[in-house]
């Protein structure tokens, strides 16, 4: 059958995570008949057990899905099978004893071998059991596509009714750590959206279907792109304000009554003292590191060159993430540029 990529945009709102959707498949669409397909996906692996995936991971146990998981930490497995949550020593073995295998990795080359490599999920002849394979990883939509591509080439060990190979989805998160922890990711999504719904309506609140393989990879690109810039443009106004001799608190209320308000000023404020429970409260611990950001720029700054596009806030946004890297406060949450860039000072 010839591969189709779907034209349509759905928007599912229930929790509060989200994530978004692309594929790449040979498959026909599913029919609103075909959706009872999902009830059937109990068996769900899932590799990658960082900050974001182990709270995935719990959502998913906590709404009844039987889960089996790998990661290279150890000791992170032996934390989930103290909590009855099976484990395995490779992707494959997940793979053998699940009918999904969600994916929550670190860059384009983990994903890649969790895939391709040694012991990987398509390891062995060409067939493998999961029927759909879901790729939440913020990486590049090249890398995406590829793999795609090869699961496209598989076919099921087992048939499923009238599915006789399996899909993959790219399913990216937005939303944080926070958000993970409360089921409330949003995720950008595709094809196979109906099957893969009830699992990803355990973990998150939004799923957005983006269209083909690689969209939704893309569409992560450029949500971390505009957060990073927000996140920039809020530190520098509030750093200016208190040089201007604003308080960061009154300020902060005339952003969020005005123009100016976005989600880095009204949920995520970058200002030790201003707004409890976010990592600027802490000392800038937990949240989302500035490594990871500097990591989601260049990946922006490398699609927009392919695509010939002109990225001057890419560029400067990349340097600055690159410098506060190079300073030492890579671990650190990207709302730092406050404090480490920007000269800004806590709200006494």
């Amino acid at each position: 059958m010839a591969i189709r990529r779907a034209q349509a945009l759905l928007c599912l709102s229930k929790l509060k995570t989200s994530f978004v959707l692309g594929s790449y498949s040979r498959f026909h669409r599913f029919s609103s008949s075909s959706s009872h397909h999902s009830t059937q996906f109990q068996n769900v692996g899932f590799i990658g057990l960082g900050n974001m995936g182990s709270r995935m991971v719990n959502n998913l146990v906590k709404a009844g899905f039987n889960v089996t998981v790998h990661d290279i930490n150890r000791d992170v497995m032996k934390m989930f099978t103290e909590m009855g949550v099976s484990a395995r020593e490779t992707p494959y073995e997940v793979a053998q004893d699940s009918q999904v295998v969600i994916t929550m990795l670190p860059s384009s080359s983990h994903v890649m071998d969790v895939y391709t490599g040694t012991n990987g999920l398509l390891h062995g002849d060409n067939s493998i059991r999961p029927a759909l394979l879901i790729d939440s990883s913020t990486i590049d939509p090249q890398t995406t596509r590829k793999i795609s591509i090869a699961v496209s080439n598989c076919n099921l060990t087992e048939k499923i009714d009238n599915w006789e190979k399996p899909f993959m989805l790219d399913a990216p998160v937005s939303g944080g750590v926070l958000a993970a922890e409360a089921g409330a990711l949003t995720f950008m999504v595709e094809n196979a959206y109906l099957a893969a719904k009830p699992i990803l309506e355990s973990m998150g609140r939004t799923s957005i279907y983006c269209g083909g393989s690689g969209n939704g990879s893309a569409a992560k690109i450029c949500n971390n792109l505009a957060m990073a810039v927000s996140m920039l443009g809020t530190s520098e106004a509030l750093a200016l304000g208190q040089s201007l001799g604003i308080s960061a608190t009154t300020l902060t209320q005339v952003l969020n009554t005005s123009s100016g308000r976005c989600w880095s000023s009204d949920k995520y404020n970058p200002v030790p003292g201003v707004m409890e429970g976010v990592p600027s409260s802490r000392d800038y611990n937990g949240g989302f590191a500035s490594k990871l950001m500097a990591k989601d720029l260049n990946l922006a700054a490398a699609s927009a060159e392919e695509a010939g596009h002109k990225s001057a806030l890419i560029s400067t946004a990349q340097e600055i993430y690159k410098k506060m890297c190079e300073d030492g406060h890579e671990t650190k949450d990207f709302s730092c540029v406050f404090r480490h860039f920007y000269n800004g000072k806590d709200e006494v």
